[in-house]
């Protein structure tokens, strides 16, 4: 009688396979059915009734477009795009090392290599970095939280290299936990103080950015966290109602103003380096003549593919010259200036590789900003956080959802390991070319493979 229960039991688990099984071949046949019908449909229905249209309307507009525009039908307004535009351009993709082996030799990976990068080196507080590779101007409170702000300032003073505050508040914290400090000089009233202008290694004069052209930029304070809004309060001479940096830069409105303007902050910045950056136009060779003139130490030019975290979809999509375009015109015209009085160049946008970094400095460039990378490295996993419900820079923005879950230390370390990785990349690769350092290189270390490139570089086509 005991085994009664059990063959129960037995049973039981057959009949509930046997009715699974069923289930199954049940869902089976009704799927193959509604897809044979549906199938059925789309090879028969009229073109202008057939569901085939909604693909071949994609395919026409594009799905980036598309989506994009259904953004525009769901609210008035202008469509603030993040991250830069999706557009191919021309870029360092076009182009190809051409390594050594019996004409002159490799270097062994013994054999150390400098990236050493000095910036506006006629200074006398010039900064120099341990690789020509910077943090580009992403701000805390206008973009990133506090926390991811202190996360760039901690992980590129780890490597070494600098970073830049952007148009954000500049906190005594960013100070504290950067080695390079860049402070960008704008026309918001929240800008830096002479106080902390003293002490950056770089003063950035904003005028433009590639994403933005040289448009006035407004900083929403509807989603705003309280202790972000109350750090721009505190550097506000009455209340306001909203933020805006101000189009251009209402202290140079001409070339003299912008020559008073620059030797002003040279002195209140002790000597050290003053940069003025630029949206890349095609005006680029008129902007530089005033670059020299004003006697600046360095330009910055913010190409096409220049991302930021929200800016009308047109500016970033139809404004502005390529990063490869804007670089080679920018080395030709800067050729002809005599040595004292030539700015070094630095260029972003679209940045997104070590052998970007390398073709740019090949090209003439002293050094890069990178944005989108050095986001996304210094996430890392952390992006697993908002996913898979929410976008991954919600860990990264101000108004970010997840913004309070951050950890300032690993993704300190997530960027240090990501810049360390590059510098050891950028070594590698100048001693494939047999060569010893950044300051060895030329134009003729690169060939072009693609037409466009060697149109816009002038470099041989293979």
């Amino acid at each position: 009688m005991r085994f009664y229960p059990l063959l129960t039991s037995l049973w039981v688990v057959v009949l509930q396979v046997i009715l699974a099984g069923l289930a199954m071949v049940v869902t089976w046949y009704v799927l193959k059915y509604q897809l044979t019908m549906r199938l059925k449909r789309l090879m028969q229905d009229k073109y202008a009734e057939n569901l085939w249209e909604g693909i071949t309307a994609l395919r026409h507009v594009g799905i980036q477009t598309t989506f994009e525009n259904e953004l525009r039908s769901a609210n008035s307004g202008i469509l603030y795009k993040p991250l830069g535009s999706s557009r191919n351009f021309p870029n360092f993709d076009g182009l190809l090392f051409s390594p050594v082996q019996l004409t002159d030799c490799p270097l062994d990976s013994s054999v150390p290599v400098s990236v050493r990068t000095v910036l506006g080196k006629h200074c006398s507080r010039p900064m120099v970095l341990s690789m020509p590779i910077m943090s580009s101007a992403m701000g805390y409170g206008v973009a990133l939280s506090k926390s991811f702000s202190l996360a760039l300032a901690k992980g590129t003073g780890a490597a070494g290299t600098a970073f830049n505050t952007g148009q954000g508040p500049v906190l005594p914290e960013h100070r504290s936990n950067s080695k390079r400090m860049i402070v960008q000089y704008h026309g918001g009233f929240w800008r830096a103080s002479d106080d902390m202008l003293a002490q950056a290694d770089m003063i950035e004069i904003r005028f433009g950015q590639g994403a933005n052209a040289g448009a006035g930029t407004p900083v929403p304070t509807d989603r705003m966290p309280e202790d972000v809004f109350r750090d721009f309060a505190a550097m506000a001479d009455s209340t306001f109602e909203q933020l805006y940096i101000p189009a251009g830069m209402p202290d140079a409105k001409d070339r003299r103003e912008l020559k008073d303007l620059v030797e002003h902050l040279r002195g209140i910045g002790r000597g050290a380096p003053i940069a003025i950056k630029l949206a890349a136009s095609n005006n680029l060779e008129q902007d530089l003549e005033a670059v020299v003139y004003a006697g600046a130490d360095v330009v910055v030019l913010d190409g096409a593919q220049a991302g930021t975290h929200g800016s009308p979809a047109i500016l970033v999509d139809d404004f502005g010259l390529p990063t490869l375009a804007a670089l080679c015109r920018a080395t030709r015209y800067l050729e002809h200036v005599p040595s004292r009085k030539r700015p070094d160049v630095v260029v972003s946008g679209g940045i997104r590789t070590p052998g970007d970094v390398l073709k740019a400095v090949t090209l003439g460039a002293t050094a890069v900003y990178m944005g989108s990378a050095v986001l996304f490295a210094t996430t890392h996993t952390q992006i697993l956080k908002p996913l898979p419900f929410e976008p991954p820079t919600q860990i990264a923005w101000a108004e970010g959802g997840f913004a309070d879950d951050f950890s300032i230390e690993e993704g300190a370390r997530s960027l240090a390991n990501f810049l360390t990785s590059y510098q050891e990349e950028l070594q590698a690769g100048i001693r494939a070319l047999g060569k010893t350092s950044l300051s060895e290189l030329s134009e003729s270390d690169l060939v072009a493979w693609d037409k466009e490139a060697a149109r816009v570089t002038g470099l041989t086509l293979v």
